[in-house]
């Protein structure tokens, strides 16, 4: 019954998806801040839902929760590893205590894991569908834009901007990866750890600009890197979650 109504409104259970992400996670910042345990709680049972809905949809490869493949053509995803260091290129940071750091860190693997799942997942699969490029580019550039939401949670207009415009670069490589290795695990293990190691970063202008526009760049030359150098594949065949 779960399944029949999701494919019949998927577009519209996308959007449904994307907003709540939204709202819950304003809620949690506003109310909580990242490094709460409150906030932890809520995301990771927001997490709990996302996993639970693609198991009763039978959809757990279908969406990329699945062994990557093409693993040695993409460089062992080793390009990862520089994105996800940036937080710590302009100094270490450690105002918080340990419990601090063990919430933020969980509420940072939820986000990173939601949100890669809904816009990576849920939404481009549903788009791609009809119109794989098309699909590239919604879900690459509805990430970015996402992020403008900071906004209201506190932060400046200039590095909210920068950090869109990072975001829907950052966001157009992880949709590249998922096409190319038909898994999304790399891309949130590199989400969430890039947004965890965000508690240790150090306000400067490194940090503000050169690492931003570094975000730019970097993803984008690794994305098309691996469009050169593999070959389009087919979507594997659904199996049962481990």
């Amino acid at each position: 019954m779960l399944k029949r109504f999701f494919e019949k409104h998927e577009t519209l259970m996308c959007i449904l998806l994307i907003a709540l992400y939204i709202i819950i996670n304003a809620f949690c910042v506003n109310s909580f801040g990242s490094d709460d345990y409150r906030s932890a709680l809520i995301n990771t049972a927001f997490s709990a839902v996302l996993i639970l809905l693609a198991v009763r949809l039978k959809r757990v490869s279908y969406y990329g929760l699945t062994k990557p493949q093409n693993v040695k053509k993409l460089l062992y995803f080793l390009p990862l590893v520089l994105i996800v260091s940036v937080n710590l290129w302009s100094g270490i940071n450690i105002n918080n205590t340990a419990a601090e750091i063990l919430f933020h860190t969980l509420v940072m693997f939820n986000v990173g894991f939601a949100e890669e799942i809904i816009f990576r997942g849920f939404l481009f699969k549903m788009m791609a569908k009809d119109n794989e490029k098309t699909a590239v580019i919604v879900s690459s550039v509805t990430f970015g834009i996402g992020h403008i939401v900071n906004l209201f949670n506190g932060n400046e207009l200039v590095p909210t901007l920068l950090q869109v415009c990072y975001a829907t670069a950052i966001g157009y490589l992880f949709v590249v990866i998922f096409r190319k290795s038909q898994s999304i695990i790399p891309c949130i293990v590199a989400h969430a750890l890039n947004n965890s190691l965000s508690v240790f970063n150090e306000e400067n202008f490194l940090s503000r600009y050169i690492i931003p526009a570094f975000l730019v760049v970097a993803p984008i030359l690794y994305a098309v890197y691996i469009n050169k150098v593999t070959k389009e594949q087919k979507s594997p065949d659904e199996r049962p979650i481990e």
